[in-house]
């Protein structure tokens, strides 16, 4: 198993740069080619729903299926304040020690608890970065939770339904951009508006 990593500062820093977000960025792109700001901010609502269901070993409730391809045209009103408090939340529910134990799931996946605790942080961590890029903030996670990110994709195998090819990056660079290198993201990337 491996040891419970502390979300709070992640989660607190990616909900501040979802609460700068203005309405006239929603339409913006951002470095995962699919999404656009509106449509990352959609799937950060549902992730961090997701994820804490797993901290808690629940299954979804009844009649929940699997959710609809992030859309920015499924953000509900409110994302501003509901999205960065689900993501605190979320941190609340992995600062359990019982959640990085045994087996849970994830995405409808079953994985082992640890696994799905350190790809939560992996999502609340680079899609802060993903969202800070595309709308021009600073964003500064925690680099103890940036590097056990980096240490725990570095384990896993390549897979191409979650990361693009890593991309290269400069030994000296930055454990963030080290990060968004390994999850297939230029960390040079700026949007074009």
């Amino acid at each position: 198993m491996r040891a419970p990593v502390d979300f709070r500062h992640a989660a607190r820093d990616t909900g501040a740069v979802i609460a700068g977000i203005r309405d006239d960025q929603l339409d913006w792109p951002t470095p995962s080619p699919e999404y656009t700001v509106g449509d990352l901010l959609d799937h950060m609502d549902g992730l961090s729903l997701e994820y804490a269901l797993s901290a808690r070993k629940s299954a979804p409730p009844p009649g929940v299926e699997e959710p609809p391809p992030a859309d920015a045209g499924n953000l509900a009103v409110g994302w501003r304040e509901r999205i960065p408090n689900q993501l605190t939340a979320l941190a609340g529910a992995w600062a359990d020690p019982a959640a990085w134990q045994g087996e849970t799931v994830a995405g409808r996946v079953p994985l082992s608890a640890s696994e799905a605790g350190m790809f939560a942080l992996d999502e609340i961590i680079v899609h802060g970065w993903d969202l800070a890029r595309s709308t021009g903030q600073h964003f500064n996670p925690d680099p103890r939770a940036v590097q056990a990110c980096a240490e725990f994709l570095l384990e896993q195998p390549r897979s191409p339904e979650l990361f693009g090819p890593a991309v290269p990056v400069d030994e000296a660079a930055s454990p963030l951009d080290q990060l968004v290198g390994l999850t297939g993201r230029d960390p040079a990337w700026v949007p074009e508006i």
